[in-house]
């Protein structure tokens, strides 16, 4: 783990300390109150807890009436097959939809082939779940017929908790240098007289399965579900601190 820091001792002046936006505080420092003053980053891991997982279709018509009517009844289907599993009409959000002219063709393709994908409907839903059931979700929608489908987004409903676990962790590596500068210097290290905690950046929001397009028709499908893993959720941490030594 890397850990940066800076340091340095004052005697016999004064440094000016923003406490927080709304105040301020001033720390004197002389030959009686003497510093070391460090900046530490650290960050801290959680297992995720809440999944979105996209899904969609894609499908090739002759015709737009036909494009649309077949579509029409996978889009029911996916959403249906949803439903029965257990998700929440709120948890389900469209994402995209589209019926256009097919203008892009393979040139291997014969004749009849493009005759027959004249027409492209997409569309595409984010499905909020748990963590734990998101690869149940995805196996159930791709088995309606979601045969473009694959992407999840992982994350943690209490991200302030993974932000204050970092802010601590960093907290107590700082305290750690600073009694081995304090040692250095053959002082004892005393209290901590101000600490800040810059904005925090976040880590591992997004990620998990990559989104690609699984074509198999719903009818043929009999397997399980895929072995799907969810990415930890890091939350990072820099801290200002300030220790005394005597």
């Amino acid at each position: 783990m890397q850990r940066s820091f800076r340091w340095s001792i004052f005697v016999a002046s004064a440094i000016l300390f923003t406490a927080s936006v709304l105040s301020a505080q001033t720390i004197q420092v002389n030959s009686n109150n003497r510093t070391i003053a460090l900046t530490v980053a650290d960050k801290a891991a959680a297992d995720p807890d809440i999944a979105t997982v996209h899904i969609g279709f894609e499908i090739y018509a002759p015709t737009a009436e036909e494009a649309y009517r077949t579509g029409s009844g996978i889009s029911n289907s996916i959403v249906s097959a949803l439903q029965k599993a257990g998700l929440a009409e709120k948890a389900i959000e469209s994402e995209g939809q589209g019926l256009r002219r097919n203008m892009q063709f393979d040139p291997k393709e014969s004749d009849a082939d493009r005759a027959r994908k004249q027409f492209v409907l997409t569309q595409s839903w984010t499905v909020k779940t748990t963590a734990d059931d998101a690869g149940k979700v995805l196996h159930t929608a791709i088995e309606a017929g979601a045969n473009n489908s694959g992407q999840i987004d992982w994350d943690l409903k209490d991200r302030d908790g993974l932000r204050t676990q970092a802010a601590a962790k960093a907290l107590v590596h700082a305290r750690a240098m600073a009694e081995q500068m304090a040692k250095g210097l053959n002082a004892n290290l005393g209290a901590l007289i101000y600490a800040s905690n810059s904005e925090p950046q976040p880590m591992g929001v997004a990620g998990g399965y990559g989104g690609g397009r699984m074509m198999a028709q719903a009818a043929e499908l009999n397997f399980l579900p895929l072995a799907i893993r969810p990415q930890k959720i890091e939350e990072s941490a820099t801290v200002y601190a300030v220790f005394a030594i005597q």
